[in-house]
């Protein structure tokens, strides 16, 4: 017989509480009930990949938060968390069998959509799904603001620092393909940044010394004795960081404050640089999914009523309520005591125990009725 399956009651209470702010994060930041695509090309929004309509070998795409519930309903879907500048694509000629219910006319294709390996399900280099049924090391993933691809902390080529939840990643092949970044790693990334994981030869070292991605970056810049007519912006922020020449190993995913964005150079040459990268987001500091999450948890306070106690609430009289609610909060704050007494011991929590709990509880209603009945003699 297995042995039934126990968890730590500490666990339990944190990971509840964890996913509920998480959910309410992202989600409120999204429309449950109307499809996203008449918004255009959405800042950001909560994005799913359907595996059931759009197979792997198919092309791929993408549908918003409202359609995954009504269009896509009882279908295998992958969660991708949040994708900056994406139209919903339900129904459209990606489909072959679908029609979106909440809105039909659709364009054919959405253009601008940029896709990825995780449409499919798989991420990081090591393209594999997640979670992964043959992978038995328990990894973090942290996405890349950049690609917006999720990488485990193990293959980033770096220690993956403290607070992380409050930086940005922007992993090795999108530094690599964006050489100036570097220059900017060397002076904004957090502390340790410049800590490398992997092994390095001895040739290897003696390379450092001159990077080779930042000298390709350096010959835009005039010489110091020379000033033409073309310096319009003497103060490139970009051109007085690489006149310091900062040194840094060119190698591994780059971790960022979350002041960062707002200390990039924004003179013309520099946006002109960005926008030609397709980088000009990293202008602007409400791009960040920290910022949106915290407009989501903004948005879900200021929409009380979505809990069905307070719904049902509204149908009866005041009296009613009050009995209610002192009855539900009496019970939370029993609960909450009972499973202290576990995490105090250090116990696990069995299905056991909680049916015990009610039990009693059902006892204790029992006793409190009769108490207060009046029987003749």
């Amino acid at each position: 017989m297995a042995e039934e399956q126990t968890v730590s009651l500490v666990d339990v209470l944190e990971e509840d509480q964890e996913l509920e702010e998480e959910a309410s994060a992202v989600l409120a930041g999204s429309d449950s009930d109307h499809c996203s695509y008449p918004q255009g090309y959405v800042k950001r929004q909560a994005v799913y990949a359907c595996s059931s309509c759009t197979p792997k070998g198919g092309e791929p795409a993408g549908v918003c938060l409202a359609c995954s519930y009504k269009c896509h309903e009882g279908h295998d879907l992958f969660e991708l968390y949040t994708k900056r500048n994406f139209r919903c694509d339900c129904g459209n000629s990606k489909f072959s069998e679908l029609q979106c219910k909440l809105h039909p006319e659709k364009e054919e294709v959405n253009s601008q959509n940029k896709y990825s390996q995780n449409f499919f399900g798989v991420y990081c280099t090591c393209s594999r799904p997640y979670p992964d049924p043959d992978d038995p090391v328990e990894d973090e993933m942290i996405q890349c603001v950049v690609c917006e691809d999720w990488l485990h902390g193990r293959h980033l080529g770096r220690v993956v620092p403290d607070s992380v939840e409050l930086q940005e990643m922007i992993c090795e092949s999108c530094m690599n393909k964006n050489p100036f970044l570097w220059t900017y790693a060397a002076h904004l990334s957090v502390p340790g940044a410049a800590v490398q994981v992997k092994e390095e030869t001895e040739a290897d070292k003696s390379n450092t010394n001159v990077p080779k991605k930042e000298e390709k970056v350096d010959e835009v810049i005039e010489p110091s004795c020379k000033r033409t007519r073309e310096e319009a912006e003497p103060s490139c922020r970009l051109k007085a960081l690489q006149a310091i020449d900062e040194k840094r190993v060119q190698s591994g995913a780059v971790f960022w404050p979350s002041t960062w964005r707002s200390k990039l150079c924004s003179c013309n040459t520099c946006k002109e640089r960005l926008s030609a990268a397709g980088l000009s987001f990293l202008l602007d500091e409400s791009d960040t999914v920290l910022a949106y999450e915290n407009k989501g948890k903004t948005n879900e306070q200021r929409q009380p009523g979505h809990d069905p106690l307070m719904s049902a609430l509204d149908n009866l009289n005041h009296v009613q309520q009050l009995e209610i609610i002192h009855g539900y909060n009496d019970m939370k704050s029993e609960l909450k005591d009972f499973l202290q007494g576990f995490a105090a011991e250090g116990k696990v929590v069995t299905p056991d125990d909680i049916r015990e709990f009610f039990e009693q509880q059902q006892s204790r209603k029992r006793r409190r009725d009769d108490a207060g009945r009046f029987y003749p003699t």
